[in-house]
């Protein structure tokens, strides 16, 4: 009988989320935004300097009062340029001073770490490689041109991406259909914070 009792409360334990542990392999964090909460598994393992981080910055605090401030969709690029669907998101509209001494992550691409662009996965906002810093995005379906030799970048770098939404694309697609001007959202979507999970 005790040995029935302790196996239903293992298996039960297992199949709720408070009991379980995070593996630290593929560490996960919590995105809260007025929107809803959006949780995301990193890749350290994979893409090691960009993972480490982000995650670097999340336990800072410096996405406490952030937002998605950013969008791009079919509606909002210039004809005939290389199209894109993502939400942008970070400290850059509240605290742009802040963004910008946080720049310099080593460039990791695609071709390094075989993390593609697909629908949900979270990357790093650069210009050239080697100055992305504290903003991130997510790929709203497959974004083959922000991968390594994709059309996206003159440089053909691509983005480093570390990891991909598995709770909460629903909340994604919310945010990526707010009104917008410009590529902006009005207003932008508060991230309240980023914490591990």
């Amino acid at each position: 009988m005790r040995t029935t009792l302790i196996l239903l409360l293992l298996i039960l334990c297992g199949l709720l989320p408070a009991c379980s542990s995070s593996d630290p392999r593929t560490p996960h964090i919590l995105i809260r935004t007025a929107a809803g909460d959006i949780e995301v598994e990193l890749y350290p393992a994979q893409a090691p300097k960009t993972a480490a981080a982000f995650l670097s910055f999340v336990d800072s605090g410096f996405y406490k009062n952030g937002s998605f401030y950013r969008v791009l969709n079919e509606d909002n690029q210039a004809t005939g340029a290389p199209k894109s669907e993502l939400i942008q998101g970070g400290i850059w509209r509240t605290d742009y001073k802040k963004a910008i001494t946080h720049q310099g992550i080593p460039h990791e691409t695609t071709g390094q770490t075989h993390l593609l662009h697909k629908n949900g996965t979270i990357s790093l906002a650069r210009t050239t490689p080697g100055t992305a810093g504290t903003e991130f995005f997510i790929c709203v379906g497959d974004q083959p041109g922000f991968d390594y030799g994709g059309d996206n970048n003159p440089d053909g770098q691509g983005y480093a991406a570390f990891g991909k939404v598995v709770r909460g694309m629903d909340i994604v697609r919310l945010i990526y259909a707010r009104p917008e001007n410009n590529q902006s959202f009005e207003p932008p979507v508060a991230i309240y914070n980023i914490t591990r999970k």
